[in-house]
């Protein structure tokens, strides 16, 4: 079940952009996303950010159970960021499956440029080992997965706008997160987050894009 947050855009007039959170719990999440974006009036997938985001200053634990500095490792990199978690029943896999699929359809040169982080919003049960055995599944075993302390995370989602809750447990026992479901795309050019995609991206969409964004052009 999914929930609805916000991101607000600032532009002459403010217009909003619904996303979501692949979870149940409360309608907002905390620190709902704030972006200035253009607003384009056919059906892209893609909201090229006005105000493109710095680069979340993250030093987390990978799959391997080594220290990983996003700024660092990613430097000069397309890279896509993604936050959620492995017990989500829907968007985080079904994100993480489109991507793959189309980072398939790349040239293997491509293929190997682009860089997918994907940082849990349930730290205490994503563990690297969990993070390691879940991505070839729902994504790609090229996939980055990082995991830490959960307050650093969730300082690192707000850096980028994303607003995420710490996991809770339901009356029936369930563990829930709720996150902001979007993808920021992060330019090899100038390591700033400048296109964000939302939780109805297709497979077909991230493939149109995906070339651009290893350029580091607008999509």
């Amino acid at each position: 079940m999914r929930k609805k947050t916000m991101l607000a855009a600032t532009l002459a007039v403010a217009a909003g952009l619904t996303l979501s959170a692949c979870s149940t719990g409360s309608d907002n999440a905390t620190g709902s996303p704030v972006a200035d974006v253009s607003v384009d009036t056919n059906t892209k997938a893609a909201t090229v950010l006005d105000r493109p985001f710095t680069k979340p200053n993250l030093v987390l634990t990978d799959t391997r159970g080594k220290k990983y500095d996003l700024r660092e490792q990613t430097k000069g990199k397309p890279t896509l960021i993604y936050f959620g978690y492995t017990h989500c029943p829907d968007v985080c896999p079904l994100t993480m499956s489109n991507i793959a699929i189309a980072k398939k359809q790349l040239p293997k040169a491509d293929q190997d440029k682009l860089q997918v982080v994907f940082v849990t919003t349930d730290p205490e049960r994503d563990t690297p080992a969990e993070l390691a055995k879940w991505l070839p599944s729902a994504g790609d075993s090229s996939f980055t997965g990082l995991t830490g302390d959960f307050a650093t995370i969730q300082a690192g989602a707000r850096q980028i706008g994303i607003g995420i809750d710490p996991p809770k447990k339901e009356k029936d026992g369930t563990v829930v997160s709720m996150h902001g479901a979007q993808v920021i795309a992060f330019s090899p050019k100038t390591d700033a987050g400048y296109v964000l995609y939302g939780e109805d991206t297709s497979a077909d969409d991230y493939a149109k894009d995906l070339p651009k964004l290893i350029r580091g052009e607008k999509p």
